[in-house]
């Protein structure tokens, strides 16, 4: 009995192994090979016809003398703040109100949804046709003239407008299903004890989300500093670099300037903000989630 039931688990084990094999082979050859090149390509200057040549730091001390290099590292930060504080906060009062059990729910659960299963080829284009100075919807309803796409002061607050209406639905439907996890006794409760609306949320809703506010937030987050292709599709990087973000410029340095150096050097820039914005996140996290225990 032993002697079958040993052999019983190593055959479990084996078939395990075979069905996590192809993933594990795809994440080693597609994620962890390239890491590992790009981090040592990061010393190196190579345009993709010549051989590597070994530059130490001068790739970074590159970078880190450009002030183009700070503008645009401005911009990630701005980009994916506002996304993040907006892409968190509309989401969760909508979830809120829905979760009510208000009337259409469903269908306003689908139409929220909608915008984050479009393919962003098809978000960029109506979505510039909207923000159009001359024929777009937009200045037609505001009755103006605004250059959004065009104007150094408009075209980030565009781009952040559309990428918060594409994530709203995401973490919209991500709250509503911590949301139902609640007991509706509570609410109850607070209503019995006079509790407004407002205070219901802030005191126990919010609380009792708080871990799930927390994960939204860092997912969020981590989306919002690798954007590339609404910006590929909708400004490229521009005007005058005002939309330009790190992911953008890791691009242009490796594809069109052919300088694949730079272009790894800016990603490992970028890899330690978001790697230490994160490690600050969760040093947070008692502060920030209600309850919460090593």
């Amino acid at each position: 009995m032993k002697k079958f039931l040993d052999n019983t688990l190593n055959n479990q084990s084996f078939a395990g192994w075979v069905f996590i094999l192809p993933a594990l082979i795809g994440t080693f050859i597609f994620i962890i090979i390239p890491v590992i090149c790009s981090f040592g390509l990061s010393f190196s200057k190579w345009d993709l016809l010549n051989p590597i040549q070994f530059v130490g730091l001068a790739n970074y001390k590159e970078i880190f003398s450009e002030p183009l290099f700070y503008k645009i590292f401005w911009n990630t930060v701005v980009f994916a703040l506002t996304t993040s504080i907006f892409g968190v906060i509309i989401p969760l009062i909508l979830a809120c109100i829905l979760n009510s059990k208000i009337r259409g729910s469903e269908f306003y659960k689908t139409a929220y949804f909608l915008p984050f299963i479009t393919p962003m080829i098809v978000i960029g284009v109506v979505w510039e046709w909207i923000f159009d100075p001359n024929i777009g919807l937009l200045n037609h309803i505001l009755h103006l003239h605004i250059n959004w796409l065009y104007d150094t002061h408009f075209a980030m607050p565009a781009l952040i407008i559309v990428s918060v209406w594409k994530l709203i639905g995401y973490n919209m439907v991500i709250f509503l299903s911590s949301l139902s996890g609640i007991s509706q006794s509570l609410f109850e409760a607070a209503k019995i004890d006079g509790a407004t609306p407002v205070q219901t949320f802030k005191n126990v809703t919010v609380p009792l989300l708080s871990p799930t506010i927390f994960f939204v937030i860092i997912i969020t987050a981590i989306s919002s500093f690798q954007v590339f292709d609404l910006i590929y599709l909708m400004t490229q990087g521009g005007p005058l670099d005002s939309t330009n973000v790190l992911v953008y410029a890791i691009y242009k340095n490796a594809f069109e300037y052919f300088n694949v150096g730079k272009a790894s050097a800016i990603a490992y820039v970028l890899f330690t903000l978001i790697l230490v914005l994160t490690l600050i996140q969760w040093n947070l996290r008692k502060k920030l989630v209600y309850n919460e225990i090593d």
